[in-house]
């Protein structure tokens, strides 16, 4: 191998070249990677940028700029979802399951919004309260006396969706288009809990489709729903679209998206 002397350029190239590679592993070394490998670091980082990317080309074709995304963290574990809020911009998560909240709840990062976008049982209302700024499944009246039991037992008041069935789908929770109305007159008597606007979850379908079921939705959050909370301080959310959807979602008025797998995927 040939030797270059201290005044080649390839020498002094080579050896910028190489502080560089020092100094960016040095910085590497000074982030707190939470045992996470090189190579699912890199993973995130290029599926939050590629996420990212899109929604801000959704919200340009639409004009909608209020879009609060939130991560749906079904498969993502504790240390992903903190390297994410530490570094890549991640302020808000989605639990759908309680057990799954339960467990990482004390490992996640303070100051990380925690939601919750299952499902919920009557019987586990008590393990979430107090935990989570947000429960966006609320689909019956039993549901709401607990949630308000709880809460008020915790001397909290607890934000909630209104979970729409926009698909009329048997085998999906939801209220059904035609009994939103009445059944946010009939929240009105909780006082643990407050309405903070509506979620769906569209049929998983094709784009015209999505666009279909979101436009209704939109319709709906905007006639009835902005109307009877229109004494709300805030603007009233729509939460719609996740992995396959948000971008449909988004140009259809959404005001929040739920996106996991896009994020998450390895």
């Amino acid at each position: 191998m040939q030797a270059r002397s201290w005044n080649d350029p390839s020498a002094v190239g080579t050896e910028n070249e190489a502080e560089l590679r020092a100094g960016q592993k040095s910085k590497m070394e000074e982030k707190n990677t939470y045992g996470l490998s090189p190579e699912r670091i890199a993973q995130l980082e290029d599926n939050f940028r590629r996420v990212k990317e899109r929604i801000d080309a959704a919200c340009l074709r639409s004009g909608n700029r209020s879009v609060r995304m939130v991560a749906a963290t079904k498969y993502a574990s504790a240390a992903e979802i903190n390297y994410a809020y530490r570094y890549l911009g991640l302020e808000s998560i989605g639990e759908n399951r309680v057990q799954a909240l339960t467990e990482k709840y004390d490992s996640l990062e303070k100051g990380l919004d925690i939601q919750f976008i299952g499902s919920l049982q009557t019987n586990k209302v008590k393990n979430i309260i107090g935990r989570v700024s947000l429960i966006q499944s609320l689909d019956s009246l039993h549901l709401a006396a607990e949630i308000d039991r709880q809460s008020q037992k915790n001397r909290l008041v607890t934000d909630c969706l209104v979970e729409l069935n926009i698909g009329n789908e048997e085998n999906k929770g939801g209220i059904a288009a035609d009994d939103v109305s009445g059944f946010l007159d009939e929240l009105e008597a909780f006082k643990g809990l407050r309405v903070a606007g509506l979620m769906t979850m569209a049929p998983v379908s094709d784009s015209d489709a999505y666009k279909k079921y979101f436009s209704e939705t939109y319709r709906i959050y905007i006639d009835i729903v902005k109307k009877k909370l229109h004494n709300s301080t805030e603007t009233p959310i729509l939460s719609m679209g996740m992995s396959g959807s948000f971008e449909e979602a988004i140009e259809c008025g959404a005001t929040m998206v739920r996106i996991g797998s896009a994020l998450f995927r390895e």
